[in-house]
């Protein structure tokens, strides 16, 4: 009889064992966290420029680092060297130029934020618009599409995205459109050395086979990393203003301008992390008050977002001339119609809603759409 107990008791705790695992085997594709995985590592390009004609082609290949040098004149293209063989990419010789920060008549906007290397899901969105085809070529002629912020970390694919938004910028600009990649708090985090949403992927991957730390990947002498400091914060387009997290109203009311805005941001991402600690604008601009991290459009958090006020929310519209502000950065529930309109919130927890939705503008009109298409007209 104690032996048969003993067998039972043994049994039970087994399968309680077996049943505490259950989450991490369920969850275990592409498991990167686990410190014992197997899983097969692809990932790159990476572009770094030795001089002026010179580049270095970075890739971790099936788990194995390999790089290629070419020569680079006026510009170069090429086929992916390795998974990404279908993906063609062209580069230009020469630094990149800020893009304008205001833009007239433009006749219809598409808007994604928080993308976090959900590739395979802003790929789904953006066919399913008709902003891009199977291919991933873009096809939405003049139209503008915005990325407000947050490409960078969390998912497995930030690699792909950030090529996808690259190569798509400069085919809309051939058809008159225009793509607009806009920094958030997580661009932000990466260019300045904060490293603590970085898929492990990276991590065990393209860093510890290169050996070259992740900041650095995207320096001032990557190809992606010139790119990215070339970018604006805030956007203006028609009467709609783009911008991550938020403005704080005291900041606008001190002269925060757009140019400003985008301005100081460039200056201070360059700054060293001893410069930016006793930088009195560089300390507002990256902290919780600034436009990368304000969350004040949503709720107020004590005193790191304190919350707008509808009167204030006048005063940053008729400051910058705008009917309504673009935000994403803090949750919502779906793409949200916020203060009778002024404000459009576009951050979709996609582990939550299982998709993402993009904000169509056109005609007058703002619309949320699905990956399937499907536009509902955003009223009261």
């Amino acid at each position: 009889m104690n032996y048969n107990f003993a067998l039972r008791t043994i049994a039970i705790i087994c399968f309680l064992f077996t049943i505490s695992l259950f989450p991490y085997y369920a969850n275990a594709e592409n498991n990167y966290d686990s410190l014992n995985s197997e899983v097969n590592i692809n990932d790159g390009p990476y572009i770094c420029w030795e001089n002026d004609t010179t580049i270095m082609i970075l890739y971790v290949s099936e788990n194995n680092y390999v790089s290629s040098r070419r020569i680079v004149n006026d510009s170069i293209t090429f086929k992916g060297l390795y998974y990404d063989s279908l993906t063609t990419y062209t580069i230009f010789n020469g630094l990149h130029k800020p893009p304008p920060e205001t833009y007239r008549d433009v006749a219809k906007i598409f808007a994604v934020s928080d993308i976090h290397g959900e590739y395979f899901y802003l790929v789904e969105l953006l066919r399913g618009a008709e902003i891009i085809d199977s291919l991933n070529h873009w096809i939405w002629g003049n139209g503008h599409l915005v990325i407000n912020g947050d490409v960078f970390d969390r998912g497995e694919y930030v690699t792909e995205c950030l090529w996808l938004i690259y190569n798509l910028e400069r085919e809309a600009n051939q058809q008159g459109g225009k793509v607009h990649f806009l920094l958030g708090n997580h661009e932000l985090m990466i260019l300045i050395d904060d490293n603590r949403y970085v898929n492990n992927k990276y991590k065990k991957g393209i860093v510890k086979k290169s050996r070259i730390r992740h900041q650095d990947l995207y320096g001032p002498d990557m190809e992606i990393g010139r790119w990215i400091r070339s970018k604006n914060t805030v956007i203006k387009i028609n009467d709609i203003l783009f911008v991550h997290g938020g403005l704080y109203p005291p900041l606008v009311d001190s002269g925060w301008t757009i140019s400003a805005i985008n301005r100081m941001a460039r200056d201070f991402l360059e700054l060293r992390s001893s410069q930016r600690a006793f930088h009195p604008r560089a300390m507002i601009m990256f902290g919780s008050l600034g436009p990368f991290w304000y969350r004040g459009f949503h709720y107020g958090k004590e005193n790191r977002y304190p919350m707008v006020s509808n009167d204030e929310i006048d005063g940053i519209l008729e400051f910058y001339g705008v009917n309504s502000v673009i935000v994403g950065h803090t949750h919502v529930d779906e793409i949200t119609r916020l203060r009778n309109g002024k404000i459009y919130a576009i951050h979709i927890p996609l582990d939550e809603l299982g998709y993402f939705q993009g904000l169509l503008w056109e005609s007058g009109q703002f619309y949320k759409v699905n990956p399937k298409g499907e536009r509902i007209r955003l009223t009261d």
